[in-house]
């Protein structure tokens, strides 16, 4: 299955709200009225796209259509039109969709630091499994540091892709202080001249105020060992947890001080409409999103891609 039906069947839930229930609304031929506008704007807001693109939406669909006879294909060329703009919006950035790693900001003098953060269960271990399987297929030499050291489990799992992926590893025992970790790693990988160091962080600590404190001195650590460092702060968001998410997500990000987000998890179970959400709340690019649970499903955003396959009819 290409990239783009994999996108497709992840925004199977999205589309049928879009293409689906959304089409029973309008017919070629009647009068565009307040009530169509309404009867849409609630089924938008069923996408997880949140409030303020909605109003965005429906603001741009009375301008252009109000009072004038339906034409489905104009609609829809409207709200297509709408989402790129949207997403497009603020700190958006233009990808290079041939080459992978363009959404990072690699060093070009030496070792580049990525550092991972994200809630407990948003899928950062695998995420970053794919984020190292990314930059290996590209030819970059990859370290990596496991630095949640308060749950074994993580630990374990990174370990094991370190093994498929071809990998060295930075791992300490249980409860460890995550800053030693990702000092080491920083140390390993400036001795064997790697490319790119990705460091694991914790998915939660006692209080927001540890979580603080923890993150600043990884920076802090990292940064003497290896100038500007991080290059590069992402946020791995769980796309099936929506709008309930975002707010967490916000605050999280903001002590992570955060470069991007990596959309995991976004197959069938998940609204695509949160992806607008984050742009219009956060004003952080998406760089990544996960479309499947193989180590190749982590794909570049593209905007346009993603609003096409939004309204893809399968």
């Amino acid at each position: 299955m290409g990239w783009f039906d994999k996108l497709k069947q992840g925004l199977v839930k999205t589309q049928k709200i879009l293409n689906t229930d959304v089409r029973d609304l309008f017919r070629n031929g009647e009068i565009m009225n307040e009530t169509h506008l309404e009867s849409f704007e609630g089924r938008l807001i069923q996408t997880d796209m949140g409030v303020k693109a909605v109003d965005a939406i429906i603001e741009e669909l009375r301008k252009k259509h109000l009072g004038r006879t339906v034409q489905l294909d104009a609609i829809w060329d409207t709200v297509k039109g709408k989402l790129k703009e949207l997403l497009k919006s603020g700190k958006a950035e233009k990808w290079d969709l041939e080459d992978p790693l363009s959404p990072l900001h690699l060093n070009p003098n030496g070792l580049t630091v990525i550092l991972v953060a994200g809630v407990n269960g948003a899928g950062k271990t695998t995420s970053i499994a794919k984020l190292a399987n990314l930059l290996t297929k590209s030819g970059k030499k990859v370290v990596l540091a496991a630095g949640d050291t308060f749950r074994a489990a993580a630990v374990e799992q990174l370990t094991l892709w370190s093994k498929r992926l071809g990998c060295e590893i930075v791992t300490k025992p249980p409860g460890t202080d995550p800053a030693s970790v990702a000092y080491a790693g920083c140390e390993l990988a400036l001795e064997i001249n790697a490319d790119v160091l990705i460091i694991d962080t914790a998915g939660r600590l006692q209080t927001q105020k540890n979580l603080m404190q923890e993150l600043e001195k990884i920076h802090r650590i990292i940064a003497k060992k290896v100038p500007d460092a991080p290059h590069e702060s992402l946020m791995v968001l769980d796309a099936t947890t929506g709008q309930n998410g975002l707010s967490q997500a916000q605050n999280f990000s903001e002590i992570v001080k955060c470069t991007g987000i990596v959309l995991a998890k976004l197959d069938g179970t998940a609204k695509g409409g949160v992806t607008v959400a984050i742009r219009q709340t956060m004003d952080i690019p998406v760089k990544y999103i996960g479309v499947g649970e193989q180590i190749d499903d982590l794909q570049l955003f593209d905007a346009d891609r993603f609003v096409d396959a939004l309204f893809a009819i399968n």
